[in-house]
């Protein structure tokens, strides 16, 4: 099931950003920005209170807007607030009700989404109480007086938007099938790769509605395997997203992303893989998915040197050097029969699971070639291991003290566990538990 996304709205000045900011801080778990990756900060994967969400900032909305930005920032937010299954509403409580908060009040109305209203800037006991005038906004529940800044108030905020999701997930009616998510950047060939994964070889199924979003996805099947194709938009660059549904083609993508079991990343074989590339691979690591890199357009580059090639995509993906790589040409058919292998191949590494004693030995192995980190006269103990999960793979690893636990330290466990079981083209969780936690 993809994560319900809570979208914070407001004029400008309110806030926004700073709420953003305290919500995805040290005490909410959330997913850390990955090594050599640059994330735009619209949007954060956060949990509380064992509910992960997609939180998403947006730009200051004017209800009457007076300029060509203006116009394009209320069409964006619009769309927030249409995808969004709950709103913060974030007014500033030194300023009163305005007129713009009156108006932004009545287009919340007839969104017809659950709504808290967050009356920010409430530094002291004295501006508190000054919460209770946007009772006169007329939307449901109490205003809650909160200071994002000193972060007053932002722990009842996140209790309060729990609240407002539903109290069990919807039925998931998805078959049961490998989920795949075709995504990368516009015009590098998603469509006709989907086309040519759909073609008369392959026995279409049938066609169900997606879960989360408008589009179609498909479910064929392979070899006697069935398989859910999630098609996604193109992802551009922050600086060149326009307005309305293209703003938030991000937030489709990742729910896209979260739905599937592995993504293909498609990107252009006649273009340098860009920054781009890389973020969306950060996302598809982020969510802990499989990945297959698919690089499309083959069939247009002159020096088909696999090698160098190769050297290049390792170089710019160190961060994830078990992606598996496949070059096609969707327009000719050209490698596309390779793919399918390899989502399989993927699949049933994601689901390996391996004897508690095994891992084990491989642990102890690891620790007597090279000791555990230490801090002080402190060192890191690690008691025991056990591989607690699949799909994706997760192992928890039991020790004297996490927070002994160096991130090189960490990477170091992981290749063994890959040098030793494998895992290929997936992602490995690694959790810690300190002596006698649960």
């Amino acid at each position: 099931m993809s994560k319900p996304v809570v979208a914070i709205v407001g004029r400008q000045n309110v806030g926004k950003s700073t709420l953003l900011n305290r919500l995805a801080g040290r005490r909410i778990a959330i997913v850390e920005d990955l090594p050599g990756t640059t994330r735009d900060r619209i949007q954060v994967n956060i949990s509380w209170q064992d509910t992960d969400l997609l939180l998403v900032d947006t730009g200051g909305l004017e209800a009457e807007p007076q300029s060509a930005i203006d116009q394009g920032v209320k069409e964006q937010v619009q769309v927030a607030i249409a995808e969004a299954d709950a709103i913060i509403y974030l007014v500033d409580v030194r300023n009163g009700v305005t007129p713009y908060d009156q108006e932004i009040a009545d287009i919340l109305r007839r969104a017809g989404k659950p709504v808290v209203v967050a009356a920010n800037k409430a530094d002291n006991a004295a501006l508190e109480s000054r919460a209770l005038e946007f009772h006169e906004l007329g939307l449901s529940g109490e205003p809650l007086a909160i200071s994002a800044y000193h972060g007053r108030g932002t722990d009842e905020l996140l209790d309060r938007v729990i609240d407002l999701l539903p109290s069990s997930p919807p039925v998931d009616t998805e078959p049961e099938a490998i989920k795949v998510t075709i995504v990368g950047r516009p015009n590098v060939g998603k469509s006709m790769l989907l086309n040519a994964l759909l073609g008369e070889e392959r026995a279409i199924v049938t066609d169900t509605p997606g879960t989360t979003r408008d589009a179609i996805d498909t479910v064929f099947d392979f070899q006697g395997q069935s398989v859910l194709v999630i098609d996604t938009a193109g992802i551009r660059r922050r600086g060149r997203w326009g307005v309305g549904v293209e703003r938030y083609s991000v937030i489709r993508a990742q729910q896209a992303i979260d739905r599937a079991d592995i993504a293909l990343l498609v990107i252009d074989a006649t273009e340098p893989m860009t920054a781009q590339d890389m973020h969306i691979a950060g996302y598809i690591q982020e969510a802990v998915k499989g990945i297959v890199l698919i690089v499309n357009k083959w069939d247009l580059v002159a020096d088909k040197n696999v090698t160098e090639w190769s050297r290049s995509i390792r170089n710019h993906l160190k961060f994830m050097p078990y992606a598996l790589v496949q070059y096609t040409s969707a327009k000719s058919g050209q490698g596309v029969d390779e793919i399918m292998p390899l989502v399989c191949q993927v699949y049933e590494e994601r689901h390996k699971r391996i004897p508690t004693a095994v891992v084990n030995t491989v642990v102890r192995q690891a620790i007597a070639a090279h000791h555990p980190p230490s801090a002080g006269s402190r060192r890191l103990k690690i008691l025991y291991a056990t591989q607690a999960d699949v799909n994706p793979p997760t192992f928890v690893f039991f020790v004297n003290d996490a927070k002994l636990m160096h991130f090189s330290y960490r990477r170091y466990l992981e290749n063994k566990l890959r040098q030793s079981f494998g895992f290929v083209g997936t992602p490995i969780r690694i959790v810690l538990r300190n002596r006698g936690e649960s």
